[in-house]
């Protein structure tokens, strides 16, 4: 019994009519594996070597290009190792079918001491796992993740150029070497037919990346140097391609474990590589999709007649589909904040805004991108190309930061201004960094002008405000611009250039003027505070001496105010009081017109009960004793004062 392939017809030992002696790939079958076994062993010595190698340049020097040379190299040779023992599995076990036609080529177990129970459960893992995984498989699975762990551990496009001396050229001249070697190898694999050797072409195609590998590293190797970038980047990026073919290995290690595993069955090449496969010049990548999909589930798409038309149509349909990608040149996509301008033959014919736009094909219709309202600042003082570059939020402030005078800045410019001190005539430089807001005009006469009238915008703001600040700084002087001007100078400035702009029908908008920093230059900063320091001195003393003046005054007024507010008092009390005393006597004059006699001893009364109030007295009525006189007991008599004190006489 036959089952049909790519490689040939896959061979089932249970048939009867099997006659595997007359096959060449079975009477090959045992050189065959010898010569991939001499193979393998070499290989992996140089790939496990290179690799180990790697890992020790990178402990001293990780940033360097030998590290990824050596390790990308390395995975190529583990994933053409992969193959070789792949294939290798193959032509070992028709050597066993040819010798033993009939056995169920298993190698019977070798007789051994007991090894303990520890021992004895690991074996008893593993020999379950490898019986329902598959030798082939875990070995071509432990290969192609060693290959893809280690392109992926040393994957870096940050590594910096550095020289790499005289070893550069001898660990090129070595990988040129083993590149010749392997380029024999594989013209000898890929010269080997068909019917002797089927899995000769799958090794050939995975020399040939090993090749590719080992001929790009030397040139990098080569052309590495201090100034040089690219032989790092390409040297990193070479390690794509047998990663991509460890992937793939892994891939179909993974799916075989989903096919039915018969001991009996012609085995076939795991380590069939698609990406491999399109190593070949001229590349046939349908030609290789074709005989992967016939070998793999045995479609043949030479049978499908649909494949044959689109074959014998493709001509056709290939002009069609040009004529109608031409024909879509036509149609013009005009982002949101942008505007086009059509041209027809040439010619601005209108306008377009945001959106789908369709006109005359490629080269008849073009058009020609405008912003529409992107904001801009320019600084007149530095180029467009000139880029600050972003500094980092936890560490140092950048030194365009530092706004003292005495530092200079990158966005500065000096200008000459024309000043004036008495009668003479003086100039001085002053550093200025001035800047600009821009837009091109909202109209579209303004997007025309902007487009054929404005080869370079920024170019033309710049140039136009630097006529315009020579203008301007040409009749001030320090202290004004420093000063209370400091404000009025960015409108006038914005002013001025808005209209030299419009003038020259730029289409161009100033938003806003700012200016910055205007200081003096950074060697007379120190100077220039000396005689600010001065000034203010002199300024500082005289309001001093103003304010000791005014508040001399000031007392001087308050004194007097408060001398006079007394003396108006006094006055008011005095003239208040005569006024109630002469109220009083008016008073006591009509009261004795009236009462008379009455009038006097009711005073008289008033008086004494005045100088009577605070006395001690004591009253004697005769009216108390009828029989006899009053009689006062004076050893009980306290005196009403103190008889060394003269009394107040009673009024």
């Amino acid at each position: 019994m036959f089952l049909g392939g790519r490689l040939g017809m896959r061979v089932d030992l249970d048939a009867d009519d099997v006659a595997i002696e007359g096959l060449p790939r079975f009477q090959q079958g045992l050189f065959h594996a010898r010569r991939l076994r001499q193979a393998g062993i070499g290989l992996t010595v140089l790939a496990v070597g290179g690799w180990m190698l790697a890992l020790f340049v990178a402990l001293f020097a990780p940033l360097s290009i030998w590290p990824v040379v050596l390790i990308n190299c390395a995975s190529a040779l583990l994933v053409l190792v992969a193959g070789l023992q792949s294939a290798w599995w193959v032509a070992d076990w028709r050597a066993m079918a040819l010798e033993e036609p009939t056995a169920l080529l298993i190698e019977p177990p070798l007789a051994a001491e007991d090894p303990g129970w520890l021992n004895r459960l690991f074996g008893r893992v593993g020999s379950g796992l490898l019986t329902q995984i598959g030798a082939p498989v875990f070995w071509l699975c432990g290969w192609s993740l060693l290959a893809l762990f280690s392109v992926l551990e040393f994957w870096s496009l940050t590594l910096p150029a550095a020289a790499v001396g005289q070893a550069a050229s001898v660990g090129a001249a070595i990988a040129l070497a083993l590149a010749f070697g392997l380029l024999v190898f594989e013209r000898r694999m890929a010269q080997e037919s068909t019917a002797q050797w089927p899995e000769a072409a799958q090794l050939a195609q995975l020399s040939r990346v090993a090749i590719i590998c080992l001929v790009i590293s030397a040139i990098c190797l080569l052309f590495a140097g201090e100034e040089s970038v690219w032989p790092l980047r390409l040297a990193v990026l070479i390690g794509l391609l047998p990663a991509l073919v460890a992937l793939e290995f892994l891939l179909r290690g993974l799916l075989s474990l989903f096919s039915p595993r018969q001991e009996r069955l012609e085995p076939r090449l795991m380590a069939q590589s698609f990406i491999a496969g399109m190593l070949r010049w001229p590349p046939q990548p349908l030609l290789a999709l074709q005989h992967e999909l016939h070998n793999r589930f045995g479609i043949d798409l030479r049978q499908i007649w649909a494949f044959t038309y689109m074959r014998r149509a493709f001509l056709p349909v290939l002009l069609v589909v040009l004529a109608v990608g031409w024909m879509l040149t036509g149609v013009h996509e005009v982002a949101l904040q942008s505007r086009g301008i059509y041209e027809r033959f040439g010619k601005p014919v209108e306008v377009f805004g945001p959106g789908l736009h369709a006109g005359l094909p490629w080269p008849l219709g073009r058009v020609l991108n405008v912003e529409n309202g992107v904001v801009h600042e320019l600084a007149t003082s530095v180029g467009e190309a000139a880029t600050t570059d972003v500094a980092p939020a936890e560490g140092p402030a950048p030194l365009i930061a530092n706004r003292l005078w005495d530092a200079s800045h990158v966005n500065d410019k000096s200008q000459v201004i024309a000043s004036s001190s008495g009668d003479k005539q003086s100039f001085q430089i002053v550093n200025m960094d001035v800047r600009f807001v821009y837009r091109i005009g909202l109209t579209d006469q303004a997007a025309l002008a902007a487009t054929y009238n404005s080869a370079d915008v920024p170019t033309l703001i710049r140039s136009t405000a630097s006529r315009i600040l020579v203008h301007e700084f040409a009749s001030r002087t320090l202290d004004e611009l420093l000063g209370e001007q400091r404000n009025s100078l960015a409108d006038e400035i914005g002013q001025a250039v808005q209209a030299d702009l419009k003038k020259l029908d730029s289409g161009v908008e100033i938003l806003a003027t700012v200016v910055e920093a205007i200081h003096p230059p950074s060697g007379a900063a120190n100077a220039y505070h000396a005689v600010q320091a001065a000034q203010i001195g002199a300024q500082a003393l005289i309001s001093r001496e103003r304010g000791a003046a005014s508040e001399q005054t000031n007392q001087a007024l308050l004194q007097a105010s408060t001398a006079r507010d007394q003396a108006q008092a006094t006055a008011h009390e005095v003239s208040a009081g005569a006024q109630a005393a002469d109220l009083r006597f008016s008073a006591e004059q009509k009261a004795y017109q009236q009462a008379g006699q009455a009038f006097v001893l009711e005073q008289y009364l008033s008086q004494l009960s005045l100088g009577l109030a605070h006395a001690k007295l004591l009253i004697l009525d005769h009216r108390l004793g009828a029989s006899g006189a009053p009689t006062i007991d004076l050893r009980s008599f306290t005196l009403p004062a103190d008889p060394a004190v003269p009394r107040k006489a009673v009024q």
